[in-house]
Parts: C-alpha cells; structure tokens; sequence
C-alpha cells in the first residue's frame, strides 16, 4: 500500500515538475507605422490557458493591441473605432498634445463611435503606450487587455549604435499579472496569481547572441516588478519614460512602478547556447510598495505577493547578421529644467482616509490626492501657458504611489531629499512617491492652452484612479481671453449628400473647435476634435437616413446642431 501511495506521488509530482517547466512562445506584438493608424477596439476571445476561451478586449486583435511607430516630427491622425458594447476612451499616455485629443475621461467614446484625435509628435525617441482611461472603468478595460505600445523615433536615437530590428533584437515586453476563475476568465483584482507578459503566460523567447534591447512596461494594474536577471548579470538602462538618458546606466535591479517604461541593453555577446530568465525580484519588496503587501485573504490576496519569480525564460541563439555587439559609452546630452527658473511651486498631498462608502472602496480606505476625491467637474489647478513649475508632492499614506502626471514630462528634483538616481535623471511622466516621503519634480508646461479640457494627474495603480485618487488642471493663456467675439452660425453642404460633406462657419473669424455628428435617436457616430475640414467629412459609410452635426464654436465654445440627410 506505501509502494502504491508512493508511486502515485512521483507521478504526480512528475507531471507537476513537467508542467512548472513547460513554456509559451512569447507574443510579440504586430506593428503599424505612418501617420494615419485605424485602431478598432472590441470584446473578443482568446485561447490563453487551456480549456475555457477566455473573454478578452483586444485592440485590432484578441488580447493588448499593435505596436505603433511615431517619427518626430510627423503629424499622426488615429481613428479610433469603439466596438465594445460600452463607452471607453483612449490615453496617449507619455504624449505632448492638446488635452481634447488626450484621450482622458473627458474624450469618451461611446459604443460604435469613431474618434479621430491627431497632433504633431514633439515627444523624444523612446517607448510609450496607449490604454483605456475612462473613470471608474480603467481597472476593469485595462484587466481585459486593451493597451499598446508606442515607439517614437527621432534623429538623435537613430545615429547611435543601438539594437533596433523589431521582435529580434529589439524586444517589447509588457508585463502584468492575471487573475483566472475556474471557468478561465479574468478576475477584476488588484494583483493577479498568475505573470503574463505580452499576454503570454510562462513566457519562453529566443534572443541572438548580441545585445539586445528590451523595452520593458509595466502594464499591471496594481503589481511593482523588481526587475533582474537569474544569473544577476547587469544590464544597462538606456532610456526612462520620456527619452535616452546621457549614457547607459550598469545596473542589477531597478524597481518598475506601474505606468512606467524602461529600455535595457543586455549583452550576450559569445553566450549562444546559455539559458537565462528574466525575473521579478519581489521578495524584498517592503509592504508599503505594491506586490510587497502580505494580506492571507481578501481581495488584495494573491500567490506572488512578496516572492521571487520568473517573468520571461531566454534563450541565447546564434548571432545575427550585422549584430551590435558592444554598449556605447554616451547616448546624449539631456538639458534638463533648472529648478531656479521655476515660476511656481505648488503644493499637493497624498493621504490616506478611512471609512469612504461614496463611491464604494475595495478595502475601506480611500487613497487621497489634496484631500479631495476626484471631481471631473472640478479643476484644481489653472496652469499659466509657459511656466515652468515645481511640483511637491508630500505623501503621509502608508503606502506607496506611482504618480503620473499628463500633457508634460518632467525632471525629478530629489525624493525625500536626495536627488535621483542616475536611471531617473532623465525625462519621467511617472515618479514613484514612497510612504510618508515628499517628490519634488520639475515641468515646463509648452503649447496648448485649452480652457474647457483638462489634463489629469492620478495615481497609476487604475484601482486607485477608478476609486478617485486623481486630479485635474487647465493650461490657461491670458490671449485666450482677448479673441475676438464671433457670430457661431455654420452651413452644411450638399444636404442631402451622398459621401461626403462640408461644414462652414458663416463667420470668417469663427473656427470649430469639435464637431460631433449623431444619429436620428441621438447616437454618437463621429467625433472630430479641432477638425481640419478643408476636404469634408467622409460620410460614405453611413447608412442612408436623417443625421445631426454639432459644432462647438472655438471663441465662445457655444454648441449648435444642424440636420442633414444621408442618401
């Protein structure tokens, strides 16, 4: 009976051991390049674990989104198609542009909605992402998988020596956690048992004998990553959010806050043959730090919390052609802001508050920017167009907050006192703010004045923004309030029209500052943020019937409607 007991426990713990070792092709997500992207967002299946399908949201696809290629300098137009059964919206998160066509929870788009933000890109070579951010939904979109990257590439970057050949030696890496139910679908929690990383569970990949650039973001909702190798090689930090860095910086470790990206060089230069894994070092990941937190039951509960383990198992192959093999010494001289020529500093706070029942709090206790749950009617602050500006950000929480903030990049000044590290001394648009310490950064707030739509500032935990740890302000310019008064009437021709048609303010002095068109029962079929109408507007998909244009007036932002008819 002992022999049969036993052999039935080698078997199992066999096939457990097979099972542990058993690894996924890591996805590597597909590319768009130019400067007009159609990205259609929708509910879908994917075959994830087996068994079950689980449901999914995917951008263009089943799972997360492509990979979209920015050059400096262009002017890029996306067209954002919402086929969820729900109203959503798209963040640019990292990008330098007019808050209507930010894609915060002010852009939203409803169900079957078509949104077409554009602007010039002015942002620096480096790695960003775009995401879902409607209020109290982000948690909850992000969870489904709908999210991209975002590689922007300028001169500068394009005259170093650098790995750049997509999926080969210049590899995306999202990570994130997940959270299975029995019947194989998503659970909406903080933190999940199970790592992903591109979507792909138990990630496996090849790399060439070479350096390799991997641009690592943290997508989680929740979870830090404590990132390193098992073999504790170093590796080099080239790039933080916003930009190159001046030169590599040699490192074993570095801590990745949710929202945040980071670009690695890793040299594996005459090691074909070797066998490596990146993991998450998170067993010495205080409580106050996400994943670091110990709870035995609860919603915040979850099998990785305060554990090493494996994010992406590598492989080493043979060299490519034309390999860089060695790591530059210098990538750029960054010329930061100086924090004497600030016009400001303001002020804010980050607190915690017991007892919050209005909106509900998973846990009971309120995570609190300026002593105020976020209000999307209320704008804490009005920023002058061109200052630049010190933002202080003292938390007594007792837990820590990755801290983001829209339209800007910024410099960090110091963290509880002590200037950054040289891996954080370049351009952010996430700070980590520690329990009970202060952040001081630095931004300069260029272009785009806009009175009506503002910027947000939030923790990027999305649990914590859905539960309104979040502000918002307006850039303000005095010559806004000087614009001429305007006579806001507008005309639409041919009416009745067939593929196409023109919109004209009767005013010459008066320009559209949106323009929405609505079906006869009132639903949202186009939104056009500050369009350019020189060649109409493509109405040749829309089925025949009576439609609405809604203007909003640019000097006065006064809303008018107009009918016309599809043939």
């Amino acid at each position: 009976m002992r022999s049969l007991f036993l052999t039935i426990c080698l078997v199992a713990f066999a096939a457990f051991a097979s099972t542990a070792q058993s690894y996924n092709q890591l996805w590597i997500p597909d590319t768009l390049s130019g400067t007009e992207f159609n990205l259609t967002i929708r509910d879908t299946f994917a075959q994830l674990v087996p068994g079950n399908q689980t449901i999914t949201g995917g951008i263009n696809g089943k799972f997360w989104g492509p990979t979209l290629f920015f050059n400096k300098g262009d002017v890029v137009h996306m067209n954002v198609l919402n086929k969820l059964n729900e109203a959503t919206t798209l963040h640019w998160h990292g990008f330098h542009l007019p808050a209507v066509m930010d894609g915060g929870p002010h852009q939203v788009i409803p169900p079957g909605t078509l949104w077409q933000p554009y602007w010039e890109v002015t942002n620096n070579a480096s790695t960003y992402w775009y995401h879902p951010h409607l209020h109290e939904e982000t948690m909850a979109h992000i969870t489904k998988g709908i999210g991209g990257l975002i590689i922007v590439r300028d001169a500068e970057e394009a005259a170093l020596p650098l790995p750049r050949t997509y999926g080969v030696d210049d590899i995306p890496l999202a990570l994130t956690d997940r959270d299975f139910n029995t019947q194989n679908q998503f659970v909406e929690v903080p933190y999940g048992d199970s790592m992903m990383v591109n979507g792909t569970l138990r990630a496996k990949t090849s790399v060439p004998a070479q350096v390799v650039r991997f641009r690592v973001l943290n997508g989680a909702i929740e979870r830090s990553y404590n990132i390193g190798f098992s073999d504790n090689r170093s590796f080099y930090v080239i790039c933080s959010d916003g930009g190159l860095l001046n030169a590599p910086v040699p490192l074993t470790r570095y801590l990745l806050h949710a929202g945040e990206r980071v670009e690695i060089l890793v040299n594996f230069s005459g090691q074909s043959g070797q066998l490596v894994d990146l993991k998450a070092f998170n067993s010495t990941l205080a409580q106050n730090v996400p994943g670091g937190d110990l709870f035995p039951n609860g919603p915040f509960a979850n099998y990785l919390a305060r554990k090493d383990f494996n994010m992406l198992h590598i492989n080493v192959t043979a060299q490519t052609a034309n390999a860089i093999t060695a790591i530059p010494s210098a990538l750029k001289t960054n010329v930061l802001l100086n924090a004497a020529d600030a016009n400001i500093t303001r002020k804010l706070s980050i607190i915690d508050s017991m007892g919050v029942t209005n909106p509900p709090i998973l846990g009971g206790v309120a995570f609190v920017i300026n002593h105020k749950l976020f209000d999307i009617n209320y704008n804490q602050y009005n920023v002058p167009l061109g200052n630049t500006e010190i933002w202080e950000i003292k938390s007594t929480s007792n837990f820590g907050h990755p801290f983001h903030i829209h339209d800007v990049e910024f410099n960090i000044l110091s963290v509880n006192g002590v200037a950054p590290t040289a891996a954080q001394a370049g351009w952010k648009d996430v700070v980590f703010v520690p329990a009970n310490q202060t952040v001081r950064f630095i931004a300069r707030f260029e272009d785009y004045a806009d009175a009506l739509h503002p910027f947000m500032y939030h923790c990027h935990i999305s649990l914590h923004e859905d539960e309104g740890m979040m502000g918002q302000f307006v850039v303000t310019s005095a010559s806004a309030t000087n614009e001429p008064e305007t006579k806001p009437d507008f005309s639409i021709f041919p009416n009745p029209a067939t593929d196409r048609i023109f919109v004209k303010m009767d005013d010459p002095e008066a320009a559209i500052y949106y323009l929405k068109i609505m079906d006869a029962v009132g639903r949202v079929k186009l939104m056009l943020p500050q369009p350019q109408l020189s060649g109409g507007v493509d109405i040749s998909k829309f089925t025949p019937g009576t439609y609405f244009v809604q203007i909003t007036e640019q000097a006065t932002k006064k809303v008018l409607t107009q009918k016309f008819v599809k043939q």
